[in-house]
């Protein structure tokens, strides 16, 4: 059995015309969000074995919100194809994953996260900032994580 994160970045400041899009951190309230999702992970007891993000500011300061609350001694993998990726981009990054890995968090942007989610377990509602999903697929190795055998386990907002 393999476990999936879904997460995508909380709150972001507003647009300033001087920052590039890649580099807009996260609001006051996006810090706070991402304390609440490192929470709800950490509650769960679980040994996470690999968090992936984009490396958008965004994205990187909530894996490392996350990494610190949930005590992941790793280093966090920052993936640039995460940042504005395309479905079969974040797929590609899920199943390439080594197989020694079995609970893996992944931190990203929309759309690509509402477009994963719909593949993998039909979601029906776009995947919000500071939202995490889980979702557990029934196989051994990541190369067989198919729609056919992923199962939505929870999906929450943050709450502050």
């Amino acid at each position: 059995m393999k476990k999936l994160y879904i997460v995508r970045h909380t709150q972001k400041e507003d647009i300033n015309s001087n920052t590039d899009d890649y580099d807009r951190e996260l609001s006051k309230e996006g810090i706070e969000s991402a304390n609440a999702i490192a929470q709800l992970i950490a509650n769960k007891n679980e040994k996470i074995d690999l968090i992936v993000a984009s490396p958008a500011i965004r994205t990187r300061t909530t894996a490392e919100i996350i990494a610190k609350e949930i005590n992941y001694r790793k280093a966090v993998m920052y993936n640039e194809v995460l940042y504005m990726a395309f479905v079969n981009e974040l797929l590609e990054t899920i199943t390439y994953t080594f197989d020694t890995v079995n609970t893996m968090v992944l931190v990203g942007h929309n759309p690509s996260l509402t477009a994963l989610a719909v593949t993998l377990v039909g979601f029906k509602e776009k995947f919000e900032m500071g939202a995490i999903m889980e979702i557990v697929f029934d196989c051994d190795t990541w190369i067989e994580v198919s729609k056919e055998n992923a199962k939505l386990i929870s999906y929450e907002i943050a709450k502050v």
